[in-house]
């Protein structure tokens, strides 16, 4: 949906704004991969977990991206908590590290993000999402700060759509604007739009039992399209 996530209670969103992880209410766990241009040195895979604890659920998430002789590694552990009625509040730790072979050096970072959601109404969420706050003066190597914020409505029961928009140190301002419509039951078409590099994205989700299917695609406007595929189980 064109990255647009943060006020979305999908497991892989919870990653992106930990405050939607008071909105999971069942224990699952997850694993994606994602192929940049097709070039395999460029893939990113994943792995997550997230276990409901009363008002609150608790997830841990870890990525890898790059291959042999240049990598980088992400850990986090992350609580999202219903703070009340139309509140979630939700925080995550992460360890961040850079890795490349030969005489290179290597590079450590440890940081968090945190993140809010607000129920507007029966069918309007608002989110809220800051990645590192920690002052740059408290760093030898500079990691960027990133700051989202977006709004999504369900437009009736079976479509769904949403807009956000980041400011990140250094960087432009990025619009992102998505939807979701669910034609079938237990199945999901989805698109969305970027103003970073103009691309345009588009998936398909299944639900089987237990299990949810995911693939997705993104443009480029130079370099080609990006793939990319995920599985959930359910724990009941």
């Amino acid at each position: 949906m064109g990255q647009v996530c943060i006020m979305n209670s999908s497991f892989w969103s919870s990653f992106q704004n930990q405050a939607t992880l008071a909105l999971n209410r069942s224990a699952a766990f997850g694993f994606s991969y994602e192929n940049r241009f097709g070039l395999k040195e460029l893939g990113t895979r994943s792995a997550a977990l997230v276990i409901p604890a009363g008002k609150a659920s608790v997830g841990a998430v870890y990525s890898r991206f790059g291959y042999t002789d240049f990598r980088r590694d992400m850990a986090g552990v992350a609580c999202g908590i219903q703070l009340g009625e139309k509140i979630m509040a939700g925080v995550q730790a992460d360890y961040m590290s850079e890795r490349t072979f030969g005489e290179y050096i290597n590079n450590e970072f440890i940081t968090i993000e945190a993140g809010i959601v607000i129920l507007a109404s029966e069918s309007v969420r608002i989110g809220l999402h800051l990645f590192n706050p920690v002052p740059s003066s408290l760093r030898k190597l500079q990691l960027p700060q990133r700051l989202r914020a977006g709004a999504g409505m369900d437009l009736g029961k079976s479509l769904f759509a949403g807009a956000e928009a980041e400011m990140s140190t250094g960087g432009n301002l990025i619009i992102r604007t998505g939807c979701e419509y669910e034609p079938a039951r237990n199945f999901f078409l989805r698109g969305g739009f970027s103003t970073e590099n103009s691309s345009f994205s588009f998936g398909l989700g299944y639900i089987i039992k237990l299990v949810n299917l995911d693939i997705g695609f993104v443009t480029h406007e130079r370099l080609g399209v990006t793939t990319s595929a995920s599985v959930r189980f359910t724990i009941k």
